[in-house]
């Protein structure tokens, strides 16, 4: 029977093959709206570390959940950012006659 760590180990890696060959197949038309979805999910992880950070369990679980919210902060910020500029290229530079 594997370990705790084994199985989530095991979990990680599948979960991580898969959704690199999910977006992969992902068209280039889809990629802001694929941008947007990213972000509400870094904000499930912010929460979830925030939670872990809360509860004080042991030291090493209130380090790992800090540096969990800076990466998943840092990531929502970066991705806004990028879908801002990636809508920006859809927009016309001329003005709108009146």
């Amino acid at each position: 029977m594997p370990s705790d760590l084994e199985l989530s180990l095991y979990v990680f890696m599948l979960a991580t093959f898969v959704g690199l060959e999910i977006i992969r197949k992902v068209s280039p038309l889809l990629h802001t709206p694929l941008m947007s979805l990213t972000n509400a999910l870094d904000a499930i992880a912010v929460v979830g570390a925030i939670i872990v950070t809360g509860e004080h369990k042991s030291s090493l679980s209130t380090v790992l959940g800090a540096l969990a919210i800076a990466a998943a902060t840092s990531n929502i910020v970066g991705g806004f950012m990028i879908t801002d500029r990636m809508l920006k290229m859809f927009k016309t530079s001329r003005k709108p006659k009146a």
